[in-house]
């Protein structure tokens, strides 16, 4: 069969696949949900109740850095809201907000990016909505049980990275995520230092001080994320190595680790001023991206 057929026939089978797919009614029903109104308003609500999220953790860090307490991650986040009047209320419109993120990122997960041409770069950004969908719902299970019970839970790291050493060839498995979680965060850093994210954002209609804005707080707050989630995934490999779960409880544990190294109270610091800048970006990202 020559390469022409082979192609035409590729051509025909995606297409059958696509008229298969938009014709299902379940799948119709399920993306009209995900990019009804409702949800798009609710979806910028949780894009900006995680930077409510983030400035909190921001301030729990700064708080370490310069030998305060406190579980500087987003169960600290979250706990340092449930505390506060009216709290658990504001928790649940939180949990409203990152529900309705879900939703949208799993729609978009699978007929999003219909702006991208390039079809590799298309299924990277589906592939990482997918992922982000994961990351809110685990935000909306934690901003839930917070409301219920009037706080967070934290060791949830130390306790999942036990469970899974506990299992047949444990520490490979740990080992591996924790290189996944490095490479991650090393392109964390990279999308936001070569400005990437404003390919999802429509930015036709700021003003050049917001675009201005936009764009440095999130090249900041992806590299200061980045740095966090990089030292996250080595704590995860040396938890491996020496078989020490406690070594890798989450992003806490991270930035108290910066907080130990030589002149940690200056890195530790400018990291929380990252994740700060991360934070505000939100409120920009809640404004531009494309939902």
């Amino acid at each position: 069969m020559s390469t022409s057929t082979s192609g035409s026939l590729g051509d025909r089978a995606r297409s059958a696949a696509r008229s298969v797919r938009d014709a299902a009614p379940s799948g119709g029903s399920a993306r009209r949900a995900g990019r009804s109104e409702p949800v798009r308003k609710g979806a910028r609500v949780g894009i900006a109740a995680n930077g409510v999220l983030h400035l909190l953790i921001a301030w729990l860090a700064l708080q370490v850095a310069f030998g305060g307490g406190g579980q500087a991650d987003q169960s600290g986040a979250v706990s340092t809201i449930a505390q506060q009047p009216f709290g658990r209320v504001l928790l649940w419109v939180l949990f409203l907000g990152f529900v309705c993120v879900v939703l949208w990122r799993v729609t978009s997960a699978i007929w999003g990016f219909g702006y991208v041409d390039d079809e590799k770069k298309k299924l990277v950004k589906r592939l990482t909505s997918a992922g982000q969908a994961v990351v809110y719902a685990g935000l909306a299970v934690l901003t839930a049980s917070a409301a219920v019970h009037g706080g967070a839970q934290g060791g949830g790291g130390g306790q999942a990275t036990a469970g899974v050493l506990g299992l047949p060839g444990g520490q490979v498995i740990v080992g591996i995520v924790g290189v996944g979680v490095v490479i991650g965060a090393g392109v964390m850093a990279w999308h936001g230092a070569k400005k990437k994210f404003t390919e999802d954002q429509d930015l036709g209609g700021a003003d050049r001080r917001a675009r201005m804005l936009d764009e440095r707080l999130g090249q900041v707050g992806f590299v200061a994320k980045g740095v966090a989630i990089g030292v996250l995934g080595v704590l995860i490999v040396s938890a491996a190595v020496r078989f020490d779960p406690n070594e890798a409880n989450g992003m806490d544990s991270a930035l108290k680790t910066l907080a130990a190294q030589p002149f940690g109270v200056v890195i530790l610091t400018v990291v929380a001023l990252g994740i700060a800048a991360y934070g505000i970006f939100c409120f920009f990202d809640a404004r531009y991206h494309r939902v």
